[in-house]
């Protein structure tokens, strides 16, 4: 992979990680705040304290599985041979 071709993955793996940190973030707003009125418990545990913390934890280890399997690339970071002037 050329050095440019590993910066355009590298730039794809950023933007990735960014729109995943901001979907976790509105699932913890959602789970966490959105519940907070519903009233229900479960095991006398509020429901919004159990969709904001258990709930945004599944999320976020969804979204780290898929980043890993669709996004991630394992990319060698030697320069040998990639044609990059240093």
């Amino acid at each position: 992979m050329r050095y440019a071709e590993k910066m355009r993955q590298a730039n794809r793996e950023a933007k990735a990680t960014v729109i995943a940190l901001v979907l976790t973030v509105l699932v913890w707003i959602a789970l966490g705040f959105g519940l907070a009125g519903s009233g229900i418990e479960v095991f006398h545990t509020p429901l919004w304290i159990i969709g904001g913390t258990v709930g945004t934890w599944l999320f976020a280890i969804v979204v780290a599985v898929f980043l890993s399997k669709r996004v991630i690339a394992d990319v060698d970071l030697d320069d040998e041979g990639d044609g990059h002037d240093e």
